[in-house]
């Protein structure tokens, strides 16, 4: 692995003298921020990226710059309508994928919502726990056939699984007052629990399975919090670092934030990464303290005991059992 990726590396610098003609990635939520990024980056150096969003016929006009970068190279960006809050539109991208019968290389699981009001996806999930997570949970396990053998699955986490683990026992809130930062923390915890698991199942065939934290950089995602919400919280992150004696966080950039993404997607060694937390295109470091805005990983977001269960109860929600 390439030690001379950090913090301020961007995508294209990531992948720069890669030629990923005839490669093939799926990524999802590439209408905006970080994973338009990471679309236009993989095709700006050759790839095919098919790119999900939720309205393609509102999504046309802001994917012109992928597609812009794609023509000047020779990649190629396919849009697939998907909407992880729906579990019917889940399984009609799949069957679409399944059906085309393309080989991927890797499948970027970059799509979510944060800090959402409560409410429920089609499915009667908490919104942010079934979006985030068992959307993800159901369409990746039915195109696995599609990945080649040494693909990877790359499942977007977050700092924020260190302000909850999952809660197996009451995932959609029914007995417990609703905090949507609790409940994000529970999914990005989830995401990296799911990348655990995936991993162990199917290493086997060369495919692995790992989770990254992008970097907190300024995109759509915060569109549920007003603007002094926000503020409120960037000084509460910068306070609780001071106090732990950690420089202040630092805004990246999104070409800097979708270089974690790309890099494990194309260039870090698989048997390296997977099953692992990933930051700043390197392994994290497992830390147990109780700032929620310190730096790597907390261990029960790696525990394999609990992303084992977390499987079972995934499957046990969305009714499917999943190989």
């Amino acid at each position: 692995m390439n030690m001379q990726f950090g913090a301020k590396t961007t995508a294209d610098e990531v992948l720069a003298g890669f030629n990923l003609a005839g490669r093939r990635f799926l990524v999802t939520g590439v209408s905006s921020g970080i994973g338009m990024e990471t679309a236009r980056s993989l095709v700006s150096h050759g790839a095919t990226v098919i790119g999900t969003v939720r309205d393609i016929s509102k999504t046309k006009a802001a994917v012109l710059p992928v597609h812009e970068a794609a023509l000047e190279s020779g990649g190629q960006l396919e849009l697939l309508p998907l909407d992880l809050a729906s579990l019917a539109s889940v399984q009609a991208a799949a069957e679409t994928l399944l059906q085309g019968g393309g080989r991927l290389d890797a499948i970027i699981a970059n799509a979510g919502v944060m800090a959402t009001p409560f409410g429920h996806t089609a499915d009667g999930f908490e919104m942010q726990f079934g979006t985030n997570h068992l959307g993800h949970f159901v369409l990746v396990n039915r195109i696995e056939p599609l990945l080649v053998n040494g693909g990877c699955v790359v499942v977007l986490s977050s700092q924020a699984h260190r302000v909850s683990n999952v809660d197996l026992d009451d995932p959609n809130f029914e007995h417990q007052p609703y905090d949507p930062w609790v409940s994000y923390g529970r999914s990005k915890t989830a995401n990296a629990l799911f990348a655990v698991e995936f991993d162990r199942r199917h290493r086997a065939r060369g495919v692995r399975a790992t989770s990254v934290m992008p970097g907190n950089a300024l995109t759509d995602l915060p569109r549920h919090l007003a603007q002094e919400d926000l503020a409120g919280l960037f000084e509460a992150v910068g306070k609780a670092r001071a106090e732990a004696g950690l420089p202040p966080a630092e805004l990246k950039d999104i070409a800097q934030a979708a270089a974690t993404s790309v890099w494990a997607a194309v260039v870090a060694d698989k048997d390296k990464i997977g099953g692992k937390y990933l930051e700043d295109c390197a392994v994290a470091r497992e830390v147990d303290t109780d700032n929620p805005f310190a730096d790597g990983v907390r261990s029960y977001a790696l525990d394999a005991g609990l992303a084992q269960r977390l499987w079972a109860k995934s499957e046990q929600m969305v009714g499917i059992s999943q190989r």
